[in-house]
């Protein structure tokens, strides 16, 4: 069985996924409520809202869409962000991990600072600018 997370976001799914390759690579994949062959269907002022994204890293994939209000087939709704999880980075080295977590934390709240931990060469969490909130957790000194 493999796991995939799928977040939600309020018109920010192509900022965030953009954000998201050009820190963790990969390939993504993007459609928007426009390019569906049913896209007479959804409101003008939607067409361009993400229906699909998807970051492709090597075994690990993250998904997505934005929400489309006023449509609870679409998770419409008032929003009210992505809330009860995080997503859990390992890098390979405590490099990486600080790439990784100042360009993904930037312009968002940092909850933790990077740092050593008795578990970890270097553990930090913080929430990006778009609500996710983000875990990195550096097991190697490398």
């Amino acid at each position: 069985m493999k796991i995939t997370p799928y977040l939600t976001f309020d018109g920010q799914a192509r900022d965030a996924f953009t954000l998201y390759q050009q820190v963790l690579g990969g390939t993504l994949e993007m459609i928007t409520f426009a390019q569906a062959p049913d896209s007479e269907h959804f409101p003008a002022e939607h067409q361009e809202r993400i229906m699909h994204v998807c970051l492709n890293l090597g075994d690990f994939q993250l998904m997505a869409s934005d929400t489309m209000p006023g449509d609870a087939a679409c998770g419409g709704g008032p929003y009210e962000g992505i809330k009860g999880c995080s997503i859990s980075l390992h890098p390979k080295s405590v490099a990486e991990g600080e790439r990784v977590f100042n360009g993904l934390a930037e312009g968002g709240q940092v909850v933790m600072p990077l740092e050593k931990t008795f578990w970890a060469e270097r553990f930090g969490m913080f929430v990006d600018r778009f609500g996710v909130s983000w875990m990195v957790n550096c097991e190697q000194a490398g």
